[in-house]
């Protein structure tokens, strides 16, 4: 021991030394102790240095400190060093840095009131400690009721929680917890919601039992013990309450800060509402007993809303209004009562005055006289042997009367109302067990301590005896159970306390003693008291300074009671007059709470019923007794005795659970601890007691596992052996020397206080050693690598200082070399500028001079030229008039001398023309002459013409010349009288010249001020340019600036307007999968009624024994809902059961039929001679009525055949004319579209044509099938009629001899049948085939067959059905004229089109050819999209034509195939040479068309097989996936087919119904739900590929879409179908959830996947599974080997993938879920260690994802949450920076969550550290603006919204086999 003291008191050792305000400070010892040393040197937190001396009698060394890594646990036990120091600084950790409020200390629940409301008490709370084992959660309320509910369940032994603590401490609201849970995870047995009762309890009694006090707002001022039953099944079936010691002094006074009870308080706040008018109430002010703590409102609270929710739950419990209402003028009256004032009338009495207001509302709510009333209050009664006496009593007196009336009135009303209560919370079901909750007072002491405080601390005295007992019989039971040596453990028995109080001349004994005396007093009973005990007793003194007051030694401290008032309390007299005055009252309920209980009725009108609660082990009540009076003359000691001594039976009978309630503060602040209050309560309920008994035997406990894991580092190799348990014993016998520090047990190994601690040290001190070598390895590394970085570092910098110096040198060298040439280049520039600017000067002077004269000499030439000029025009002008005189003058003489002799000619000529004979002569050789002469004159009239032209263009060239002329010679005109004028200017151009000299000198004298102006100019202007482009420059920024700006602001406004997009669409997307979540929580509740609809039907089915006889007939035309609600599971049954039950319903039918033939036949018999009577007129009138329906009937056929021919030809003629108008369509189809791209040689055009003359040859193959099957009929009738030959024995029966003809009858029976179909017929004729089986007779009795008028009703039935058969033809002709009209429109638009065609083509031709050729591409390509589109309509209408055309044709040549057969068989008159031959219609191609026929009979077998007693392992193993779904739908396709709508209707139900009952039988089986869930999505989905809509039809086959139904639309099936899968998924999903999650916690969190990476911690007395025994542990293996199955099997049974993926991602969610609710909820699994475990068993699911292609499911994102707080455990967690990454990285966590897990954050090694609270409150603020559930925990029994969507099968149906196995011969292929 000296060893291990002197190890740990060394240096840095951390100890815990008294203190005055702290109680406890911690200190660390700066130097090391040694044995024999007085003084310890110690440092306080502070830094201040602090020698501490140690007791020298005792020598006792102070407390040790725990390590780090233990403060903050669970459980108290688990503590290395366990003493008081060390429970008070782990709870002020646990309260104040994690706020946490629950501690165990081993059996006890500690709770500190945080006097906040904190968020976890909700439903998810409650559903996460539901089953759990109490070691296995954090400490909570919950998880005490859970212990005590599942003990009580395994145990069958009842419970009790016992909720103890001083007020204020929130015994209350741990008690109201507690009843809550258990409400909530049982529930009631019946529908009487019994748990809902229960807690309505709670608000009542808080109202007239709960007042506000200085230290807590809601106190309770009662005890109260309240059992809560259950049955066999443990649900609750009902509650008992028992209270205890009503503080009935507070009704009439109240201390300062402190209120009445909260009833009389919600009354005041009620007083304006209409029915409580009556009361005459006001403020809270205005009453005495409610005023006198001055402070009537309490922060927060409602006492209007109080009020109600009081009100409405004595409306739960039964208590109608008319009783509440009494109840509260009850209350009223005591407010009133308080407020009457008593006067003195002298010193010996009082009076009250007359008319007292308050007094008068008292007698007038209480219904007494006021008179009697005012009297008995200022008088009494006094009796002696002889006489009575009445006597006045003085004001005091009186006011006290007062007081004590309504003190006993309210505590008869107390007592009342919790009677009525339990009445309420009574049942009539025997209750099997119950659990107690005890919410009574806590050891209580004040300054002044009275009667009350005396009667709470004895309750506690018993209580702590029972305490200690359960807490040391525990101990003994652990050391038995693991067979340790058993050494007695001292501790402290409080047997002598209690005796001291209850026992013979006791306390209670001497003052009931006290009580019966005459003229007992205060005075007298405490000097008996001192005379007794004071010197016998050592718990029992008397203060120094008092006569009246005791003091006794409690086992939590010394209480001194003042003795005033003890006599009175324990006599709670009352003046008996007053209550008889009461007893008179005309108020039923005042008068029944005076009499006996026994008595009393209930407030709902009824008796109590006998019996139903019974006790276990525990003796009545006998605080009942139906003697008042002796009940009423027990003192309240005695009561209080005798009642806690039944709780305590009671208590002893139950296996007891302890809740001590601790207050922190006495200021009601939050979080706020008071370590002064705090060790007064704790050593006062107990707990360090616990502690102290604990810490004498073993405290630590480890599991040698356990042990092995966390101390692994302290052995060597050689130590660790096979064997765990002999490897810890080696172990320990070489690290501890005293073996009596530890034991072995059978499993665990047991340490004394301060071991673990010690061994905690080792092991920390190894690791240390190893931390140190690692650090020594990695700083040398370090080092090395800082050496090597620095020395590379050091030539880099040389190397680059002396390249910079060679680079400088160089550049000089440069520079230099550039300067030297630059001089050159600059004297060589200047001189060369000197010499051309002296050149440039004398090459001017040179050009003026010779410039001069050149120009001298050219003005002279020039004059020369221009006088020569005009000599030679003026010459030549005076030539040209002379020769122009001449020619006119010879001209005019020759005109003269011509005109002369013409004149003699013509004189000539005249003469001789006289003459005739010269005339003749001149005739001769005339023509020749004239024909001569008309030649020349052609010839000179050209010559006239040519010389004419000649002449004008002589003339025009003249006129032109002269034109020229004279404008030359007027120029030179001007140049001569310039030349003068020159001449005379050339002085003065030499005078100008002199002039402009000087100008010129002046000019540049001007030119050279001006170039220096413009050389200032220019730099100012370059100045300001240069200003103007920094500015341009400043600009440029400031608008780049804005232009990034403004590209920033946009971007950002479109990453909002994406974002709010993406946010709409994410809410969108939420709000469509609430809806879905929300209908398919409807469809799940509908499934849980219709289970249960189906349990009670089942139940009332069993109930009833013999079932009625009756025929039960089902309606064919029953809706689908109906028929899904009606249908009744007799398919569902065996088939031997089934075939009884048919046998049974044909012997009823028979029976039945029996009956009516023989009633029949009597009836027949009387009629019989009536009949004969009218036999001769009625065959009379039918044979005249014969004869005229055979004429009209002759004549309707022949009409008919005659229109039927007419209708032919016309028909026929039509398609002539449509055939010609279709050619014609495609010649104009071919001639319009000759240049276009749809040409007939174009492949589309092509196409389109070849798929439209196939329709044409299949419609003109079908047409001639239909000419041939008409004539075959035609034929075999004309047969059938000439070879039928039939003899009547009546004559009346030839009337009907037409309807003897088969092919007519059949005729008749198919239209009935086609009838049947329509809505009009709803019902089928049954009697047509039992007519035909007789028709077909060879032989018919006629008589027989008409006995009950069948023949008339088969020919009227044929007469209907020619008028249906003629309304069918009158349809087909009115929809072939549509069609006509159709054709017609169609060729009229083609004409429109055609016209339109060359219209275009008339606009085209006046275009350009660029244009044109562009404008007709343009519409070519537009017509032909046109028609390519129409023709596609049409091929698609045809299509469907025809594959209508040829379902209809095959039915009809099947039934005419069937009816023939009928007739070869049944035809009376046909011989064996003349055979008839069915019709044979010829098919080009018969396939299998993938459907199943089978009969109605076998519907029954076919469900049987296919469904109830189907296996789906073998299906999944063998078989393809979904055989089950394809072969109903292949079923349902032929009863499509052949347009049965019942048979559908009624397989579809069946089916529906079958896998619900399946379902229901077998739904906890994975496989199972599987199978059907797969194929009921592949039925669905067959009904949607095969439904006709083109949505789904897209993905087919061309041959799958000719499987597509026909008759029937099943999208209401559909829909049924969808939830029914629904239903199913969700089955699967609880299946699922069932078998995952006992996996989940033990392989995400407890397992070492890793192994050695989390260390173990020490525990403490709540071990793991503490509550049930091991049941295997699982690890993460398990769990993906789980989910390994569950996706073998889904993919075994054909799942669709996408319906896979959503099934993952639900399991991952669960998996998520769950782990993080428990890490949320398990301090132990907050660490570094525990997040690295988590992280890679995340990544361990996320591989498993990856294997399976299942990354894209989104189940990795429901792991999210749990992978940010696996991080979160690991990251730093220190700085604003590492908050503001914390706040970033955890966006998956709400708030809540991420300040849990920080608070909950525990270093598991040494080498961790705490987060500090600094840092988790800056957390919360910069999580502040979150908008977020407040919720802590994730929803484990959120399902996601399933969707189904739609995949397609590429399976044909044709194509699949029917094994035998499956027992399906009956099915046949169609």
């Amino acid at each position: 021991m000296n060893q291990e003291l002197d190890f740990m008191f060394i240096k840095y050792a951390r100890v815990w030394i008294p203190d005055d305000e702290e109680v406890w400070r911690s200190a660390e010892l700066t130097k090391d102790y040694r044995q024999g040393d007085g003084v310890l040197q110690l440092q306080l937190e502070d830094g201040k240095d602090l020698e501490f001396k140690l007791d020298p009698k005792t020598n006792n060394l102070p407390h040790l400190r725990n390590p780090d890594i233990l403060v903050g646990e669970n459980d108290l036990t688990a503590l290395s060093y366990l003493h008081e120091p060390a429970v008070l600084h782990n709870l002020k950790v646990r309260f104040i840095d994690s706020k946490l409020i629950y501690t165990y200390c081993g059996i006890v629940l500690v709770a500190i009131n945080p006097y906040e409301t904190l968020p976890i008490y909700g439903a998810d709370i409650i559903n996460a400690y539901s089953g759990q084992n109490m070691g296995d959660m954090d400490p909570h309320i919950f998880a005490v009721a859970e212990e005590a509910y599942k003990q009580m369940a395994r145990d069958e032994r009842n419970q009790s929680i016992i909720v103890s603590g001083e007020s204020g401490a929130g015994k209350t609201v741990s008690a109201k917890y507690a009843m809550r849970y258990f409400a909530t995870v049982s529930g009631s047995a019946s529908e009487a919601n019994v748990e809902e009762k229960v807690l309505a309890s709670n608000p009542i009694m808080e109202s007239i039992g709960n007042a506000k006090t200085t230290r807590n707002d809601n106190s309770s001022r009662f005890g109260k013990y309240i059992e809560i039953g259950f049955d066999k099944k443990y649900h609750i079936i009902g509650a008992n309450m028992r209270t205890y010691l009503l503080e009935k002094s507070r009704v009439v006074f109240q201390a300062d800060e402190e209120r009445n009870y909260h009833i009389f308080y919600q009354l005041c706040a009620s007083a304006h509402l209409p029915e409580f008018k009556a009361l005459k109430l006001g403020k809270a002010n205005d009453f005495h007993y409610t005023k006198q703590g001055r402070n009537p409102v309490i922060d927060g609270v409602d006492d209007a809303k109080e009020m109600s929710t009081t009100r409405n739950a004595f409306i739960l419990l039964g208590i109608n209004e008319s009783y509440q209402m009494g109840l509260f003028q009850i209350l009223a009256s005591i407010l009133h009562l308080g407020n009457v004032d008593v006067k003195d009338r002298d010193s010996d009495s009082s009076i009250i005055p007359p008319n007292n207001g308050h007094l008068s509302v008292f007698c007038e709510l209480m219904g007494v006289t006021y008179q009697d009333m005012s009297h008995w209050l200022c008088h009494k009664k006094l009796k002696t042997a002889t006489e009575t006496y009445i006597k006045p009593i003085p004001k005091l007196q009186a006011i006290n009367a007062r007081d004590a009336l309504a003190k006993h009135i309210y505590a008869k009303l107390f007592n009342w109302i919790v009677d009525h209560v339990n009445k309420a919370l009574h049942s009539t079901v025997k209750q099997h067990s119950f659990i107690g909750v005890l919410d009574i007072y806590g050891f209580e002491t004040f300054e002044i301590n009275s009667f009350e405080q005396f009667c709470i601390n004895y309750a506690n005295e018993k209580l702590q005896q029972q305490f200690n007992m359960h807490v040391f019989k525990l101990e003994q039971e652990e050391y038995m159970k693991e067979q340790i040596p058993w050494t007695l453990i001292d501790f402290y028995d409080n047997q002598p306390c209690i005796n001291l109080i209850e026992a013979k001349m006791g306390i209670l004994d001497l003052l009931d003693e006290e009580c019966k005396m005459p003229k007992g007093s205060d005075d007298s009973w405490a000097q008996k008291l001192y005379n007794t005990h004071l010197k016998t007793c050592a718990l029992f003194e008397k203060p120094r300074m008092s006569n009246k007051a005791f003091i006794i030694q409690h086992f939590a401290d010394k209480v001194e009671y003042q003795c005033d008032g003890f006599l009175e309390k324990n006599k709670d007299t009352v003046n008996e007059e007053q209550i008889n005055v009461l007893k008179a009252s005309k108020f039923d309920l005042l008068v029944e709470l005076f009499h006996d209980e026994e008595k009393a009725t209930s407030p709902t009108g009824a008796a109590p019923g006998p019996g139903g609660r019974t006790r276990l082990s525990v003796k009545p009540d006998k605080g009942k007794s139906s003697q008042a009076s002796k009940e009423h003359k027990k003192t309240v000691g005695l009561q209080f005795r005798n009642s806690l001594q039944l709780l305590m039976e009671t208590l002893n009978a139950t296996t007891p659970h302890y809740v001590r309630c601790i207050k922190p503060n006495d200021y009601k602040h939050a979080f706020t601890f008071d370590p002064k209050r705090a060790v007064q309560q704790l050593r006062a309920c107990g707990v360090l007691e616990t502690i102290r008994i604990s810490a004498a035997g073993f405290p630590s406990r480890w599991t040698y596992q356990e042990f092995f894991s966390r101390y692994r580092v302290l052995m060597k190799q050689k130590d660790v052996l096979t064997d765990k348990k002999m490897t810890c014993k080696n172990v320990l016998e070489k690290l501890v020397q005293d073996p009596d520090k530890y034991q072995f047990g059978k499993t665990k190994i047991f340490f004394r206080a301060g071991q673990v601690a010690y061994l905690e040290k080792l092991r920390a001190d190894k690791l240390r050693a190893a931390c140190i070598r690692i650090q020594k390895t990695i700083r040398c590394w370090l080092a090395r690598k800082k050496y090597l970085r620095m020395k590379h570092a050091a030539t880099t910098i040389q190397r680059f200082v002396r390249g910079y110096q060679a680079r400088c040198l160089a550049k000089f060298l440069r520079r230099t070399r550039a300067a030297i040439i630059i001089q050159k280049y600059q004297r060589m520039y200047i001189q060369k500028t000197c010499y051309k600017r002296k050149q440039a000067a004398a090459l001017a002077m040179q050009c003026i001079l010779r410039a001069y004269m050149a120009r001298q000499l050219y003005k002279a030439l020039l004059r020369e030229h221009k006088a020569v000029i005009i000599q030679k025009m003026v010459r030549g002008w005076l030539a040209r008039q002379w020769f122009k005189r001449s020619l006119k003058a010879i001209v005019y003489l020759q005109c003269c001398i011509r005109r002369m002799r013409a004149k003699r000619e013509l004189k000539k000529l005249k003469i001789e023309a006289r003459s005739v004979e010269h005339f003749k002569k001149l005739n001769i050789g005339m023509e020749n002459k004239i024909m001569q002469l008309q030649r020349r004159i052609d010839d000179q009239n050209k010559e006239n013409r040519s010389m004419s032209e000649r002449l004008n263009t002589l003339e025009t060239s003249h006129a032109v010349e002269s034109e020229r002329m004279r404008a030359e010679v007027t120029r030179l005109r001007g140049a001569e009288e310039d030349a003068k004028n020159n001449a005379n200017k050339v002085t003065s151009l030499l005078e100008e010249l002199e002039r402009l000299r000087k100008d010129l000198q002046n000019t540049q004298k001007e030119k050279k001020a001006i170039e220096d102006w413009a050389q200032t100019y220019q730099d100012e202007m370059e100045k300001m340019i240069s200003e103007l482009k920094e500015q341009n420059q400043l600009l440029k920024t400031e608008k780049n600036n804005l232009n990034q700006l403004i590209q920033e602001q946009s971007q950002q406004w479109t990453d909002k307007m994406q974002r709010a997009l993406k946010e709409e669409t994410q809410q969108l997307e939420n709000d469509l999968n609430e809806e879905r979540s929300r209908y398919q929580n409807l469809l799940t509740e509908h499934l849980r009624l219709e289970e249960k609809y189906d349990d009670l039907k089942e139940e009332i089915t069993l109930a009833v024994n013999v079932p009625k006889p009756g025929h039960r007939r089902t309606d064919s035309t029953h809706s689908s809902n109906e028929s899904e609600c009606t249908y009744n599971s007799e398919f569902a049954e065996s088939e031997e059961g089934s075939r009884v039950g048919e046998d049974v319903s044909k012997s009823i039918l028979d029976m039945s039929l029996f009956l009516k033939l023989q009633k029949r036949v009597s009836e027949l018999e009387q009629e019989k001679q009536s009949l004969q009577n009218e036999l001769d007129r009625r065959e009379e009138q039918f044979q005249r009525a014969r004869a005229r329906d055979d004429e009209e009937h002759k004549k309707a056929r022949g009409a008919e055949l005659e229109y039927e021919s007419l209708k032919r030809q016309e028909l026929e003629s039509e398609n002539k004319k449509l055939k010609h108008d279709l050619n014609q369509m495609r010649q104009s189809l071919r001639g319009g579209a000759e240049a276009g791209s749809g040409a007939p040689g174009s492949p589309a055009y092509t196409v389109l044509l070849d798929q439209l003359n196939a329709s044409n040859e299949e419609l003109e193959v079908r047409k001639e099938e239909v000419l041939i099957l008409r004539s075959q009929l035609v034929s075999q009738k004309e047969a059938m009629q000439h070879k039928t030959t039939m003899t009547e024995p009546l004559p009346y029966i030839e009337d009907v001899q037409k309807l003897t003809d088969a092919k007519e009858i059949s005729q008749a029976y198919m239209g009935l049948k086609d009838t049947n179909r329509s809505p009009r017929f709803t019902r089928r004729p049954t009697e047509v085939n039992e007519l035909m089986s007789r028709l077909r007779s060879p032989f018919p009795d006629y008589h027989k067959l008409n006995e009950d008028g069948e023949l008339w009703l088969v020919y009227e039935g044929l007469k209907e059905t020619n008028r249906l058969l003629e309304s069918q033809l009158q349809a087909q002709r009115r929809s072939h004229d549509n069609e006509v009209e159709v054709l017609r429109g169609e060729l009229h638009s083609l004409k429109e089109e055609n016209n339109r065609q060359q219209q275009l083509l008339a606009q085209n031709l006046q275009l350009p050819p660029e244009a044109r050729i562009e404008a007709s591409l343009q519409h070519e390509i537009t017509r032909l999209t046109n028609e390519n589109l129409d023709l596609m309509e049409q091929l698609e209408k045809q299509d469907k034509t025809v594959r209508k055309l040829k379902k209809q044709l095959k039915v009809f040549a099947k039934k005419i195939n069937d009816l023939e057969g009928g007739q070869m068989d049944v035809s009376p008159g046909q011989t064996a040479d003349e055979p008839v031959h069915p019709v044979n219609i010829p098919r080009r191609e018969k396939d299998f068309q993938g459907m199943l026929e089978y009969k109605k009979e076998d519907e029954l077998k076919l469900v049987k097989n296919i469904i109830l007693e189907l296996k789906p392992r073998g299906v999944a193993v063998n078989l393809i996936p979904g055989l089950p779904a394809y072969i109903l739908f292949m079923c349902l396709r032929h009863a499509d087919y052949i347009n049965d709508d019942q048979k559908v209707r009624s397989l579809l139900t069946s089916v529906i119904n079958s896998i619900k009952k399946i379902l229901k039988k077998r739904g906890d089986d994975f496989e199972t739900v599987s199978f059907w869930l797969a194929n009921t999505c592949r039925f669905l989905h067959c009904l949607k590929q095969y439904s006709g809509d083109e949505q789904f039809m897209k993905h087919n086959s061309p041959k799958q879409n000719e499987h597509c139904l026909s008759n029937f639309d099943l999208a209401e099936y559909r829909q049924v179908l969808s939830d029914l899968a629904i239903q199913i998924y969700q089955q699967l999903i609880k299946c699922m959830e069932n078998i995952l999650q006992p996996m989940i916690v033990s392989g995400m969190l407890e397992h070492e996947t890793i192994q050695g990476v989390s260390g173990v911690k020490p525990t403490g007395l709540r071990k793991r599974t503490s509550s049930i025994a091991d049941e295997g542990t699982y690890t993460l293996d398990s769990i993906i080997r789980q989910l390994n199955t569950f996706h073998s099997i889904m993919c075994h049974h054909g799942t669709d993938p996408e319906l896979i993926k959503q099934v993952v991602k639900q399991q991952f969610y669960i998996i998520g879920a769950v782990t993080l609710n428990n890490l949320l909820l398990r301090k132990d699994m907050c660490s570094w260690s525990k997040g690295m475990q988590i992280r890679y068993n995340v990544s361990q699911l996320e591989e498993w994802l990856r294997d399976k292609n299942l990354m894209t499911c989104g189940a990795k994102e429901t792991l999210e949450p749990l992978i940010q707080a696996a991080q979160l455990l690991q990251v730093k967690k220190k700085t604003d920076e590492d908050a503001e990454a914390i706040c970033s990285m955890c966006n998956a966590l709400s708030t809540a969550q991420i300040v849990k897990v920080l608070n909950l954050y525990t270093p598991v090694n040494a080498f961790e550290e705490r987060v500090s609270v600094l840092f988790i409150r800056t957390i919360q603020t910069r999580l502040r603006d979150r908008k977020e559930s407040p919720q802590l925990l994730m929803d484990t029994k959120l399902i996601y919204p399933v969707t189904f969507p739609f995949n397609p099968s590429s399976l044909a149906l044709e194509t699949i086999q029917i094994p035998s196995s499956l027992n399906l011969a009956f099915l046949t292929r169609v």
